[in-house]
């Protein structure tokens, strides 16, 4: 029998169904208005609009979808490690594993976002 998921697993795992969905006002409602996103690529992401603004045109991923292998929490942060299949709007299709972090604020919602992608730069 498998546990009972907590909140912050619960709200996690939204998150990427509804990324998968493009989703993008149900995704930008799981983060706090003044919310932060750091991604390798892009300069940091800072409150709504600018979620809304990369998510809506900046970033490159046309579909795809996302598994995630394990959530580990220890609040406010919960790691996150997984996998992202997909297609590129310039037609590519691409596969690549990641690692998330998140930062819950007092009201439930993301607070910060970061973002690391396993590939050979340095």
């Amino acid at each position: 029998m498998s546990p009972v998921p907590s909140k912050a697993e619960e709200l996690v795992r939204s998150y990427y169904e509804r990324v998968d969905a493009n989703d993008v006002d149900g995704l930008l409602g799981l983060f706090s208005e003044e919310a932060v996103y750091r991604r390798p690529g892009y300069d940091a992401m800072k409150g709504r609009a600018d979620l809304e603004a990369f998510y809506r045109g900046e970033r490159v991923i046309r579909k795809g979808s996302h598994t995630v292998h394990t959530i580990t929490e220890q609040l406010p942060r919960v790691a996150v490690s997984g996998s992202f299949s997909g297609e590129l709007k310039d037609g590519r299709q691409v596969s690549v594993e990641f690692a998330d972090f998140f930062t819950l604020e007092s009201d439930g919602r993301f607070g910060r976002r970061e973002t690391f992608f396993y590939a050979p730069l340095v």
